[in-house]
This record gives C-alpha cells, sequence and structure tokens, in this order.
C-alpha cells in the first residue's frame, strides 16, 4: 500500500526585517514553533523553517512529503527554479543533503492565506497563542487540533 504523502506547512519570520528569527511547521494538526532562533532577514527565516520542516518530517517518519511555503523566494530556490544567492547556497546544500533522506519530496508554493505555519506565526504575534510551543500545540480559530 502506497504511503500518503505527509503534508507540512512552513513559515519563518523576523521582527524587525532584519531582526529576531522565529519559526513554524504544521503538520497533523499541529504546530512546532522555534521562538528566537538567531538574528537574520525573513528569507533567512523561511529558509531555516524548510529545514525544520524536514526535521519534523524525520521526527514524524514519513518518506514521502510536501511541503507548502509562502516564500516564492525560498520555494524557487529549493526546487532549482531559481538559482540561490551567494549567501543562501549553504540553506540549499544542508536542504538537498537532508532531502536524500525521503523516498519523495515535493516543495509547493501557497498563499498565505492557506500557509497553516503562517498563520500560527501571526496569532503568536497578536497574543492569541501560548509563546514557546516547541512542540506540538493548538491553534486556536483555525481548525487545527492537536
Amino acid at each position: 500500500m502506497l504511503e500518503k504523502a505527509l503534508k507540512l506547512f512552513f513559515d519563518g519570520g523576523c521582527r524587525p526585517n532584519p531582526g529576531m528569527m522565529e519559526t513554524a511547521v504544521a503538520a497533523r494538526g499541529q504546530v512546532w514553533h522555534r521562538p528566537a532562533i538567531g538574528q537574520g532577514t525573513n528569507d533567512h527565516a523561511e529558509w531555516q523553517a524548510l529545514l525544520n520542516a524536514l526535521e519534523v518530517a524525520i521526527e514524524l517518519g514519513a518518506t514521502d512529503i510536501v511541503l507548502l511555503g509562502d516564500s516564492a523566494f525560498v520555494v524557487g530556490q529549493a526546487t532549482g527554479a531559481l538559482k540561490p544567492h551567494a549567501e543562501f547556497a549553504p540553506y540549499r546544500a544542508r536542504y538537498v543533503a537532508q532531502t536524500a533522506r525521503f523516498e519523495r519530496v515535493r516543495v509547493r508554493w501557497i498563499a498565505r492565506a492557506q500557509n497553516l505555519a503562517g498563520i500560527a506565526l501571526a496569532r503568536l504575534a497578536a497574543g492569541q497563542m501560548v509563546v514557546g510551543l516547541a512542540r506540538p500545540g493548538h491553534i486556536p480559530g483555525t481548525g487545527v487540533q492537536s
């Protein structure tokens, strides 16, 4: 029987830009939030979120994954449609190395309003979620349950 692909929504951001970065990954109705992961730009945070999504997929034991993010810049670089800028080449190299662990990997751009991880980060910024979730949790008002 074929395994159903695991969908992982990823998003990263920082306040201000550049500033302190944070990431979120949403999968199987749970959110993995990493606050205060260091200084950088939104693009650095988006790349880190993509890499975090791969870590979550490994943790969940997935072999067939679909990575869904709203950064056309990062999705384009990850898929090879855009050549990575020199400062992002290490992220791309790490991405390529990590994806070798999976049988099948797809990366897709989605609109910001569809990105469950982005919704989680926005709610955290607005103080509508408990800050500091390092493990899965519930995103109030999104229908995503843990």
